[in-house]
């Protein structure tokens, strides 16, 4: 019971391998994500910087280094499943904010518990800091599918998940949004040529999109 057992959870993240079911040459866990989605939006967040937006810090590294815990409870759903409705999606996040809900009430010191409600929500909002981790989130689809479709991997799981995450980003209005797809965007196409798939292609067909 208590901080320790929300800590020995932490394990769990690990072993959740994320697009399960699929072949892949990379497998990626929960965790691995979670911190490469860390390193990209501190990154956003300084370009934002950069332009003169202000940003609570703070709310950012809590919101983007625990936004996929509740995968402990319910594991990864692939992203095509899980955005097929806007009903699904609404059940999915009820049912796993319950459980971190639980799981807090259950473990955690009453005297912390304020604290990691606030942590452990769901981060993806309107807000500044929550549109930067939808980015960032989105961008580690694009660098996951981007690495299995650079080696020919023709699994359809990762031309949906490059297109999906390429569309979400480009249709967020931030700063860093623009900065991405009109400078890092242009080196992954260009490291693109060396795949047997065309991404540029499909990279050019997502962002036309509406």
């Amino acid at each position: 019971m208590g901080i320790h057992t929300y800590f020995r959870s932490l394990n769990d993240l690990e072993r959740i391998i994320r697009t399960p079911g699929k072949f892949k040459f990379e497998e990626h866990s929960v965790s691995a994500h979670s911190w490469k989605v860390v390193q990209y939006a501190k990154t956003l967040a300084d370009i934002e910087e950069l332009n003169g937006v202000t940003i609570n810090w703070k709310k950012l590294y809590e919101i983007t280094s625990s936004h996929d815990y509740g995968e402990i409870f319910i594991g990864d759903i692939k992203t095509p499943v899980k955005h097929s409705s806007l009903e699904l999606r609404s059940m999915l996040q009820q049912v796993e904010e319950g459980m971190i809900r639980h799981f807090i009430e259950e473990n955690i010191p009453e005297e912390f518990q304020g604290i990691f409600r606030r942590q452990l929500r769901e981060g993806k909002d309107g807000s500044l800091e929550g549109l930067i981790l939808e980015v960032a989130d989105k961008m580690d689809q694009v660098y996951e599918a981007f690495a299995e479709l650079q080696r020919g991997n023709t699994e359809k799981e990762f031309v949906l998940m490059y297109r999906h995450a390429l569309i979400k980003i480009k249709n967020i209005d931030l700063h860093c949004v623009r900065y991405f797809l009109g400078h890092i965007l242009p080196d992954i196409i260009e490291e693109s040529q060396i795949s047997p798939i065309d991404i540029k292609g499909i990279t050019e067909e997502a962002l036309a999109q509406q």
